[in-house]
């Protein structure tokens, strides 16, 4: 299978990921279930692999994905720069235990 669905329709996955990637790399730290945090992994790495390219091409592809233009500078210009020499594995998950309501498996996301 090529991706989680999450329980949800298409186009309201697609956002999901959209702002959770934004959210994550604007904090550089998350907390939220297993499986959203495994798809966020490597959406986030996938961005800041972008970010490692720093042409024009890539900041636009960036922008088209990212839904905060403010995001998208901190991406190029901060994030990006510490991972220069790092082939990939940019986050860490770790797990903190259960939600209250539901019991799902929760995990803190974090860039190394």
């Amino acid at each position: 299978m090529a991706y989680r669905k999450l329980g949800r329709l298409a186009g309201h996955r697609k956002m999901l990921l959209r702002n959770i990637v934004t959210s994550f790399l604007k904090e550089g730290k998350m907390e939220t279930t297993a499986m959203r945090a495994k798809e966020l992994q490597s959406l986030a790495e996938k961005m800041i692999t972008l970010g490692k390219r720093g042409d024009l091409h890539a900041r636009r592809q960036a922008l088209a994905y990212l839904l905060d233009e403010t995001v998208v500078s901190k991406l190029f210009q901060e994030i990006s720069p510490r991972y220069q020499e790092k082939n990939g594995g940019y986050t860490r998950i770790t797990k903190t235990g259960f939600r209250q309501g539901d019991g799902a498996p929760m995990v803190r996301i974090e860039l190394v």
